[in-house]
């Protein structure tokens, strides 16, 4: 059975978005159809929400859920790298809002077989995408012992990077590693006692295998600088992040986009085709409130930018 799975930072991000009755929206990460769901109630005739996943259960289960509010919507089968190629193809070239909501859904969690969580026995898999070849397993049992320490230490930021990895080759020399509770053992026997204490050790090496696996990164910021292509003059795009790592692509790119050309900062009577097309809504990060903390702890890390296009 699905558990429900709570959307993080919901009104925070609806709200950013700015939304217009009748106008075009973006999820690019439809999950279980909380964001959507809130976009979908607040456009009317005119207006088109497009929503982007992956994995197929979840389209099934969010689109029961999109069709009892309206008719107004599209679900698209696929990564939201592809973005501005799937909206061409149905005659989209500009949006009005678009939003990133880049947390692993509680039931990709919940569910054993998914092999994302190491609180569960599953066979190591990790894939947000069922049909594609490289899963966990691959990269734990065939990359060498250097790509591993620099995956766990470039996307987990994990200090112990190189004994664990150390640890895995060791321990497949015998046997395949197949399952999350054998991985997650060997990574709590890699490290300092002190830090078993502290949180779970297989946390930062977990997510560090899942954004490999699906090239999180790199379609982030891919995906991200196509948004920006696609708004609408007052449109906005709403990023909730989870970890330092997608904080940073998205606090960077922008800033790329938003800051003035530092020769004219400053200066009076600049033109208006020297300043920035876009702008920060919220100068400071949007983080959860303490209501939202204690009714989902799994929001403790979450993050929110929102950008808007000016000219």
């Amino acid at each position: 059975m699905i558990k429900m799975h709570i959307s993080v930072l919901l009104n925070e991000s609806i709200e950013g978005l700015n939304i217009k009755e009748n106008g075009t929206y973006v999820d690019c990460t439809l999950g279980y159809g909380g964001h959507s769901s809130e976009i979908l109630k607040r456009i009317k005739r005119g207006g088109h929400l497009f929503a982007f996943d992956q994995d197929k259960e979840a389209i099934n289960t969010s689109k029961k859920r999109l069709d009892e509010i309206s008719n107004n919507f599209e679900i698209i089968n696929n990564n939201f790298v592809k973005i501005k190629e799937e909206l061409n193809k149905r005659g989209i070239y500009k949006v009005d809002g678009i939003l990133f909501d880049l947390g692993v859904s509680s039931p990709q969690l919940d569910e054993d077989e998914r092999g994302f969580s190491f609180h569960h026995d599953a066979y190591l898999d990790m894939r947000m995408n069922q049909d594609q070849a490289l899963s966990a397993h691959d990269v734990v049992n065939n990359y060498s012992e250097s790509e591993l320490a620099d995956i766990f230490f470039k996307y987990g930021e994990e200090k112990f990077a190189r004994s664990i990895a150390k640890n895995i080759v060791k321990y497949r020399q015998s046997k395949e590693i197949d399952t999350t509770l054998e991985l997650s053992e060997i990574i709590k026997s890699s490290v300092p006692e002190r830090v078993r204490r502290e949180k779970h050790p297989a946390r930062k090496v977990f997510q560090a295998i899942r954004i490999e696996v699906n090239d999180e990164l790199n379609v982030l910021e891919q995906a991200l600088r196509d948004s920006l292509d696609l708004l609408n003059v007052g449109g906005r795009i709403s990023v909730i992040t989870f970890h330092s790592l997608e904080d940073r692509i998205v606090k960077n790119i922008f800033r790329e986009v938003t800051e003035e050309d530092k020769l004219i900062k400053g200066l009076p009577n600049v033109p208006e085709e020297l300043l920035p097309d876009f702008r920060l809504v919220n100068s400071k990060v949007i983080v959860p409130s303490e209501q939202e903390l204690e009714a989902n702890p799994r929001s403790r890390s979450s993050k929110l930018r929102i950008i808007e296009k000016i000219k």
